[in-house]
């Protein structure tokens, strides 16, 4: 059986399976990307342009049918999903609106003649995407480099494949030349045929550790650049100062939302201690109070988790901090007596250094509140792990804020808002959480040759 199937979380109903590639559709995927690319480069940024920002207004046309699509195959609620789409949109215009500036070559100062920096496109490139943001995803790697001139090879998450479909139906009605953007359902072992493919220039994943792992392996042996984007364990500190209301509803956004499956979700609560027991008292009163519904009805927040697989597997993490010793503020877990993947929110204190839980990541709806004796405990216990994705601090004290923010070992901080993701801005972190960046400025940097003219007449 092929692993590329909708199996709805919600009812746990297989309603579409899809074939696995053959050899054969693998090599010609990859014929197509390079074929595709000796044009592609030389398209005008104005073409490129106008291509992106009809692809941006399909998506919005399309957005009530994306949205329900995506519901059933990995249980984001629609309204959040419909929210996922309008930021797909947004990144696809600000790459259309601004790539010409963020590709102009840059001069240098040299003591004779001239030097110029110019920035040209590598050619085909793999992505290997996720299902938890299943168009969000896919348009921040796709946007950049297409409007840079390379070309698009799309592995997308199993659990995902009408939506890795309707992508390429998308940038089909929008007249994308055929061969700039190919979908192929391929296996681990053919992602790394691909990356070792001579004509593939480069591989971008998001996904686990464990696959950036395996990923960065094959590309390091191949020679490639690769760009990881990886898990997170987030901090959410809320300082002394902080507008606890303001705080608790961040930090209700900041955990649950996607039912918690987010790599830069707000995974641990740290709460300076003057303020513990109130902020404790809001939060899990909201998340004992929260109702898990049907992804496809509007005013659903928290809907299934995205598979069976992944509820087992935080259920596992769950009792395994409980008997470790951890205290349970609210009591969740899966809802076994229901078909699909169904877990209640849960909230644990008390973790320790000695839990495996301490330093793993839980990508479902399941918070871990610290108490911190002062703001250089919070820091350190943000800093305890071994990711360094992003982080989230609540003060409204400006000059505070900067001490903390600079002290973070992360790659992102938000101040008084629960960590998030923008077309303009950069996203990516340090230590396992991956390297590279995605959107922004930086985002079109990754995979670009940076080609020195050097006239010395």
């Amino acid at each position: 059986m092929s692993d590329y199937q909708v199996s709805n979380p919600a009812t746990g109903e297989v309603e579409a399976t899809y074939p696995t590639a053959t050899e054969q559709d693998i090599q010609q995927v990859i014929e197509q990307a390079d074929s595709a690319y000796q044009d592609w480069r030389h398209i005008s940024l104005d073409e490129r342009s106008a291509l992106l920002h009809k692809i941006a207004d399909i998506y919005l046309e399309r957005q009530d049918e994306l949205s329900r699509i995506v519901a059933n195959e990995m249980g984001k609620p629609v309204a959040q999903a419909k929210g996922e789409i309008g930021l797909v949109a947004d990144i696809f215009r600000y790459y259309a609106d601004n790539a010409e500036q963020l590709l102009a070559p840059s001069t240098i100062d040299v003591d004779s003649g001239s030097a110029s920096v110019e920035k040209h496109p590598v050619g085909a490139l793999l992505g290997i995407m996720p299902w938890n943001y299943p168009h969000y995803q896919v348009a921040r790697f796709v946007a950049p480099n297409f409007m840079a001139g390379n070309t698009i090879i799309l592995k997308h998450a199993p659990q995902c494949p009408k939506t890795a479909e309707i992508i390429v139906d998308i940038f089909k009605d929008a007249g994308v030349p055929k061969g700039v953007y190919n979908n192929i359902f391929a296996t681990n072992e053919q992602s790394a045929t691909i990356i070792n493919d001579a004509r593939v220039q480069g591989v971008s994943l998001t996904g686990s550790e464990r696959a950036g792992q395996a990923v960065a392996k094959e590309a390091g042996g191949a020679l490639k650049k690769v760009v990881l984007e990886l898990g997170g364990s987030d901090a959410f500190i809320v300082a002394a100062d902080a507008d606890i209301e303001q705080a608790i509803q961040g930090a209700i956004s900041g955990r649950f939302g996607n039912t918690g499956q987010a790599c830069n979700a707000a995974k641990r609560l740290i709460v300076i201690e003057s303020v513990y027991d109130k902020f404790v008292e809001g939060f899990t009163n909201a998340v004992s109070n929260m109702t898990l519904a049907d992804p496809l009805k509007e005013d659903t927040f928290i809907g299934p988790m995205s598979s069976k697989a992944a509820a087992v597997n935080l259920q596992s993490q769950l009792d395994s901090a409980i008997q470790a010793g951890a205290t349970v503020l609210v009591e969740g877990g899966m809802e076994k007596d229901k078909p699909g993947a169904w877990f209640k929110p849960a909230v644990l204190t008390d973790v320790t250094e000695s839990m495996d839980v301490y330093r793993e990541e839980l990508f479902g709806p399941v918070a871990v509140v610290y108490k911190a004796n002062d703001i250089e405990h919070a820091i350190k216990i943000a800093n305890d792990v071994p990711f360094g994705l992003g982080a989230s601090i609540q003060t409204q004290d400006a000059a505070l804020a900067a001490e903390i923010a600079d002290k973070l070992e992360v790659g992102m901080v938000t101040i008084n808002a629960p960590s998030g993701s923008e077309a303009n801005t950069p996203f990516g972190g340090v230590k396992r959480s991956g390297f590279g960046r995605e959107l922004g400025t930086l985002g079109i940097t990754e995979f670009l040759n940076y080609k020195l003219i050097r006239d010395k007449s």
